[in-house]
């Protein structure tokens, strides 16, 4: 019997997954922060406790998985890998590779071979792979490198708005209340002056916030209309350096501000940025856990070719409601 490890190390958690060729989960684990950037010690922690966790779930050991496939946060340049190649190398998996998780995000929301993919989770990332195999990826290296977005970016667009507005320089704002509410400040006064003496940082779960007034507030359709405009921009530079222009193909739409998030407020301006440029695109919001790409890939490159059993199967069992359902928790 074959089976396939499927890795996504993200920058809130990582998750691992075993499956079957047929498609059937046979193992599962779930653990902490897997991306090196925010801590090489830490991410190997979390990646082998949750490839550990999986392997106890199947009743597998190590020599039994065929091939597995790391999809990790921060596997962006050739100093990340020589930090990754041995610290996946340590696991004893083997055959392993290790890519993007934007490659995994790709490959779990197509099933064709090429592809463009936009990441809006904790931050914001796209890449792109045309008809010829050619790859780029641009953007995930954060504000100072051209990003704008994710859950990190929005809630301090969402903080400086109530500050701004506590001041005097933008309109009020909902958000005020709901952020003091979850911070757990009597006022904006409060906030502002205990953040500064004790140098806090804005917690990024204040994000979700944004979505939740969006309808009666335009502080927050805005932030979030600049969100949409950001990860179109985004696309649009990977599909035309590519020459993708005059292709039919799918744009994925991953992370947890576009799966999770009301796309109404995100979603029409990510479109109107890729679709003058590209208006044989097909945007397709990711309807399964990224780690599904993994494993797809863990088969292709074992040599496997993927059925549609095996995509219903995954769909089945790895669709984000399902996943999150059964067995994975934020």
């Amino acid at each position: 019997m074959n089976y396939y490890l499927g890795v996504d190390g993200g920058g809130s958690k990582t998750l691992a997954v075993i499956s079957d060729a047929a498609g059937r989960i046979v193992g599962h684990g779930a653990s902490g922060c897997g991306n090196h950037q925010a801590g090489a010690q830490t991410a190997e922690i979390n990646i082998n406790l949750a490839v550990e966790e999986a392997l106890r779930h199947a009743g597998l050991g190590k020599e039994q998985i065929t091939f597995s496939l790391f999809g990790l946060a921060g596997a962006d340049r050739e100093a990340d890998y020589k930090i990754l190649r041995p610290m996946i190398a340590r696991m004893d998996l083997d055959p392993h590779a290790i890519v993007c998780d934007t490659v995994i995000g790709l490959r779990a929301g197509t099933r064709q071979s090429y592809g463009v993919v936009v990441i809006c989770g904790t931050g914001t990332n796209s890449y792109g792979i045309n008809s010829k195999g050619q790859e780029l990826q641009i953007g995930g290296f954060g504000y100072t490198f051209g990003d704008f977005g994710g859950g990190a970016d929005l809630a301090v667009e969402a903080f400086r708005s109530v500050i701004r507005a506590w001041e005097g320089r933008e309109q009020p704002t909902r958000l005020a209340p709901a952020i003091l509410e979850q911070l757990g400040y009597s006022s904006e006064e409060e906030m502002f002056h205990h953040f500064l003496d004790h140098g806090l940082r804005v917690p990024s779960g204040i994000a979700k916030l944004i979505f939740e007034v969006a309808a009666q507030d335009e502080t927050a359709r805005a932030i979030l209309r600049r969100q949409g405009s950001e990860l179109g921009i985004a696309a649009k530079a990977v599909i035309r350096k590519l020459g993708m222009e005059r292709d039919s193909f799918d744009l994925v739409m991953a992370g947890s501000i576009l799966t999770r998030g009301d796309s109404r407020y995100v979603v029409p301006y990510l479109e109107a940025e890729v679709l003058p440029a590209a208006p044989g695109c097909r945007l397709r919001v990711l309807e399964q856990e990224p780690v599904a790409g993994a494993l797809l890939l863990a088969m292709e490159r074992s040599g496997v070719q993927v059925g549609e059993a095996v995509y219903q199967q995954l769909q089945h069992t790895l669709s984000v409601k399902a996943a999150n359902a059964v067995w994975i928790k934020d």
